[in-house]
């Protein structure tokens, strides 16, 4: 337990802790962000969406600071303090391998999401099916939608600058794409399960090996002058693993993966029961 006194960094993944895939925030968190940060603590965003694709209600809920593209990029307000895109021959080679496997794929930058001409088109048959099944009556739950993204239209991955590519997220028709992803690139690429529900046999996010949100948190600590000891970590999936390594205190939410669950200090309830806001609570930071 801590005290308000004491100050505190926190940090918080955005799909599955803030946001429910798709666009529902639980009726408590933005009122617990803004008391943490009214009180005194810092409270920023750990995510591995572009830092153009931040949900608007999200966004809106007001940040000191964000790490985006699972590490790549970390600012503090208005300070660029981490920005560390793929090398372009890391680029290169990484395309490669998706196209060598007929994976589809997203290739995020700073300033966006770009998208294979296959992960396009699967994008439209998903909210084409979406909405085939809503005008059936049937019920499509938040996680199931994606809201927004199923009926996006994203430029060309061939029009993405390969020397400003942060990192890829894919999807694959079978359950040994990400295997064979591995196999491919080597442990030059850190390769994990995604964390949004796509349609496909198989999804997940490829960054450079040392590329995680919690060596971009050390380096943004560093910068702010702030002790590991008083950062807090919240989130719920694959990509959260060294971010709950790195801080001193790891938050579990009720919803996140079993083997997440097992490395936190302790568990929040779900993303929609107010977890957040329960987290604050018991750490004092509201």
């Amino acid at each position: 337990m801590t005290t308000a006194a004491r100050r505190r960094i926190v940090f918080l993944d955005v799909d599955g802790t803030i946001l429910e895939h798709g666009s529902h925030i639980a009726p408590g968190t933005a009122g617990a962000v803004r008391a943490a940060r009214a009180a005194g603590h810092l409270v920023y965003l750990s995510t591995g969406r572009s830092a153009s694709d931040i949900h608007p209600k999200v966004a809106e809920i007001g940040f000191d600071g964000a790490v985006t593209n699972s590490g790549a990029l970390a600012v503090s307000g208005d300070e660029v303090v981490v920005d560390r895109p793929l090398s372009r021959e890391a680029a290169e080679r990484m395309i490669a391998a998706l196209k060598g496997r007929g994976i589809r794929y997203f290739l995020q930058t700073r300033d966006g999401v770009y998208a294979s001409d296959d992960m396009a088109e699967l994008m439209r048959e998903y909210a084409a099916a979406l909405d085939a099944r809503e005008a059936a009556g049937e019920e499509v739950r938040p996680e199931d939608s994606l809201v927004g993204l199923a009926q996006r239209t994203f430029p060309s991955a061939d029009e993405a600058d390969l020397s400003r590519i942060d990192k890829a997220v894919f999807v694959s028709d079978h359950a040994e794409g990400m295997d064979e992803l591995r196999a491919d690139l080597g442990d030059e690429f850190l390769i994990v399960p995604g964390s949004m529900p796509l349609p496909g046999g198989s999804n997940g996010e490829i960054n450079e090996a040392d590329t995680t949100k919690g060596s971009a948190i050390e380096l943004l600590l560093a910068h702010l002058g702030i002790d590991a000891a008083d950062a807090i970590a919240v989130g719920d999936s694959w990509n959260d693993i060294e971010m709950f390594q790195v801080c001193g205190v790891a938050v579990a939410m009720g919803n996140a993966h079993p083997e997440l669950k097992e490395l936190a200090d302790f568990v929040t309830t779900d993303v929609l029961d107010d977890g957040i806001a329960r987290a604050f609570a018991r750490l004092g930071l509201v």
